[in-house]
Formats: C-alpha cells, sequence, structure tokens
C-alpha cells in the first residue's frame, strides 16, 4: 500500500524516495526492527564546539544537588546574549533528551540577568551532555499500548 501511494505521488509531482529517515532538523534517527531510536549527537557536539567545551571534563548529572539559584544574588554579571543562545540551544537539544529537561528550565529563568553563579549551572548542563552526547529516546513497539516513561531529572 506504501509502495503504491510513493507511485502515485511519484506520477503527480516530481519528488526522489530516499529511503527511511536518517537525519531531520539535526535530529538523528536509527530505524530497525527492534524501534526506532533519535537522538541528536551531531547537534551536541556542534553545540559544545560552539560554546568551547568541547573537549570539557564530563559530569554525572546535570544540576548540582540542592542548587538555589535566585535572580537577587550578587555575583558579577555575564553577557545575557552569550547565556539566552546557550539556554536557547540546550532547549533544542532537549526534544530529544527528557534528561536535561527539568535543569534547562530552571537555568531558562534567569535569561534576563545571568550571573556567574547562573553561568556555571549552564556550564554544568554542557559537561553532562559532553559526556552523554549518544543518548536519546528509543520508541519501541509493543503488542499492548502503553506509555511508558521514566527520567530522573531532580
Amino acid at each position: 500500500m506504501v509502495e503504491a501511494f510513493k507511485k502515485d505521488m511519484m506520477k503527480e509531482y516530481e519528488m526522489t524516495d530516499l529511503g527511511s529517515m536518517k537525519y531531520f532538523l539535526g535530529i538523528q534517527v536509527q530505524q530497525s526492527e527492534k524501534g526506532i531510536f533519535m537522538y541528536q549527537e551531531k547537534y551536541a557536539e556542534n553545540l559544545l564546539k560552539r560554546f568551547n567545551m568541547l573537549n570539557c571534563k564530563s559530569m554525572d548529572i546535570p544540576m548540582a544537588i540542592n542548587l538555589k539559584l535566585s535572580s537577587n544574588d550578587v555575583a558579577p554579571r555575564v553577557d545575557a546574549s552569550m547565556y539566552r543562545s546557550i539556554v536557547g540551544s540546550l532547549i533544542y537539544l532537549s526534544n530529544t533528551r527528557p534528561d536535561i529537561v527539568h535543569a534547562v528550565s530552571v537555568v531558562s529563568r534567569f535569561m534576563n540577568d545571568p550571573s556567574n553563579h547562573h553561568f556555571d549551572a549552564i556550564k554544568r548542563i554542557l559537561r553532562y551532555v559532553q559526556g552523554t552526547k549518544g543518548y536519546g529516546i528509543k520508541y519501541t513497539q509493543e503488542k499492548e499500548s502503553i506509555l511508558v516513561g521514566f527520567t530522573d531529572s531532580d
């Protein structure tokens, strides 16, 4: 049925069948009989390279336990434009990385007037990404339709 649809479309429109999707909008896709794995390893590497963190030491968790960030801290301020650029890039990376969503959500609250403490928090997220570049989301086919998800983002 899919092949017939493709042939009909090719008759009507100029198009090419490129096969299974492998890369789309910075998201890498691996398809197999076991399921579909979506990840952003290339995007993560480019992100780390762009912000001079490609050779940084990796971290085990994206945010320090019991970290309390405040907009009223007295630490020196950092370049808000650079901060927003990093946070925006991390937000896009979180499309396939539910493990960083909470940490990115916390640091995104301070985009108007970030301090050194806020910048240290996003550097820690980048260091975590350094050690987990190949992480992503795996979709498998099950007999029963049950949505199951897990993330340890505290």
